[in-house]
């Protein structure tokens, strides 16, 4: 449903201590991302990726859309903005994990818009 948390990527300085840390505090189990380094994960309810070189980042939710171009042209209509341009991303990883947006809302906070593989 649009809207709906969909997607969490988490953003730490060492991916390999970050999945240690994550195993042990939830017992989430990581595998690895076919995007690049990195891990994949699931929650109990939405999947997850684990990013690094990111020191003092934190969890970055996205939200689902079902057209991510509809989506980012609303949301800069509406005076947000691209934090990143849509990283076309290989499509291995587009097919099992879709397309993501991360942007800011007109005050500036930071939000994603993904948009799941087809079947999802």
């Amino acid at each position: 449903m649009a809207g709906e948390v969909s997607f969490i990527e988490l953003g730490v300085e060492d991916t390999e201590r970050g999945r240690r840390f994550y195993e042990r505090l939830f017992g989430w189990s990581f595998g690895p991302s076919p995007s690049g380094p990195g891990f994949v994960f699931d929650t109990p309810t939405v999947p997850g990726g684990m990013h690094g070189g990111d020191p003092g980042g934190g969890a970055y939710v996205f939200f689902r859309v079902e057209d991510i171009d509809a989506a980012i042209a609303r949301v800069q209509e509406l005076g947000g903005t691209l934090e990143q341009v849509d990283a076309e991303g290989n499509d291995e990883s587009i097919a099992r994990f879709g397309r993501f947006q991360l942007c800011r809302d007109d005050q500036g906070s930071a939000f994603g818009l993904h948009q799941p593989p087809p079947g999802r």
